[in-house]
Formats: C-alpha cells, sequence, structure tokens
C-alpha cells in the first residue's frame, strides 16, 4: 500500500495530513473547554443567585462571553483548515 492509494501524494501529503488531523484534534479540546468553562460561569451565577454582587455578575457574565468567543475561534480555526 502506498500513500497515493488514500488520495495523498506522497510523504508530504500523508505529514500535512497528520498535522491537520492534530491540529483539529487540540482545536476540538480547546473547544471542549472553553464551553465548559462558559457553562461553569453560567452555573455559578444561578447557584450563587442574589448572594452575588452586581460586580461579580458582570464580570461573570463577561467570562462566560469570553469563553464561549474563544470555543467559536477554536471551531472556525477547524472548519477553515478544513476547506484548504
Amino acid at each position: 500500500m502506498r500513500a497515493s492509494d488514500f488520495g495523498h501524494t506522497g510523504r508530504m501529503g500523508l505529514r500535512n495530513e497528520i498535522k491537520k488531523t492534530v491540529d483539529d484534534v487540540g482545536d476540538a479540546l480547546n473547544e471542549a473547554g472553553h464551553r465548559a468553562n462558559a457553562g461553569s460561569e453560567r452555573a455559578n451565577r444561578e447557584v450563587a443567585g442574589d448572594s452575588m454582587t452586581t460586580a461579580k455578575k458582570a464580570g461573570s457574565v463577561l467570562n462566560e462571553g469570553k469563553e464561549k468567543t474563544l470555543a467559536e475561534v477554536d471551531r472556525a480555526k477547524r472548519e477553515i483548515r478544513d476547506k484548504i
């Protein structure tokens, strides 16, 4: 079996596919971590309820938004990489 049997054009094509897969897995793990952090922020606000100060709630909302944005960046990197 040769690399060309799998649609690759030789050793560099196979290396590029392996690198792409490794990068995709890394970005997927990062995305999952960011989404988990965003969920944790929301859960903390729900549990704390009125005992959380307005400033802490605002900071938590901003942190949740940041984590969601970072997750979307990681997702977009995978999608862009798939189109190349």
